[in-house]
């Protein structure tokens, strides 16, 4: 992974085509929530697949708390649509067979010259794609497990939600004043939440 991919530093806004073919800007795609990115070997990986079917469960779970999940890999669009289908996926899918991104972030999994695949990374990204944890899963064990990404995805909205103890006196205050400035979705603008329910 290139040296300046680190916690604290932003992800390249990367766009890519989706598994619909329309092309699609990370930064879209994670709008004003925190962001799991996994980086894929593709589909032909088994190691892959049980990685996304874990979360699948995970995903319908980040959606009712305001989370995202984006899958990358260098699979054609054929693939890349045959793999979210059969792990019985409904979040985006990117295709970069071009291994655009895998050159970028040096990242080609130089030990399988067939395939050429990205080594296969998880990473959890705070808002405006900035890195919060990164995981290496070169060994199936180095992925994160759901519950590893539910702790980190809580650490993060902590962060990043003002809201997130609505009991304390300053929320309840600016509450009762009419300021919801700091509360979600309304310290959005109302482009940012109809683009969230797109």
């Amino acid at each position: 992974m290139r040296s300046d991919i680190v916690p604290g530093a932003l992800f390249p806004d990367v766009t890519l085509a989706d598994h619909r073919g329309t092309r699609r800007a990370l930064s879209d795609l994670q709008g004003a929530d925190p962001l799991v990115l996994v980086l894929s070997r593709g589909s032909f990986c088994p190691k892959d697949r049980r990685q996304h079917e874990g979360l699948v469960q995970l995903h319908r779970e980040m959606l009712v708390g305001y989370c995202r999940l984006v899958t990358i890999s260098t699979d054609n669009l054929l693939e890349t649509n045959e793999f979210r289908s059969g792990v019985g996926a409904d979040w985006p899918f990117l295709s970069d067979p071009g291994r655009k991104l895998q050159r970028d972030l040096d990242i080609a999994e130089y030990t399988d010259p067939d395939h050429d695949p990205m080594i296969p990374h998880t990473l959890v990204l705070e808002p405006g794609l900035r890195i919060y944890r990164i995981y290496n899963g070169y060994w199936f064990f180095g992925r994160p497990t759901v519950e590893e990404l539910r702790l980190d995805l809580r650490a993060v909205l902590h962060r990043c939600r003002p809201d997130w103890d609505i009991g304390s006196t300053a929320q309840r205050t600016a509450w009762a004043s009419g300021d919801k400035s700091q509360f979600y979705p309304y310290g959005k603008t109302q482009a940012q939440v109809i683009a969230e329910q797109d």
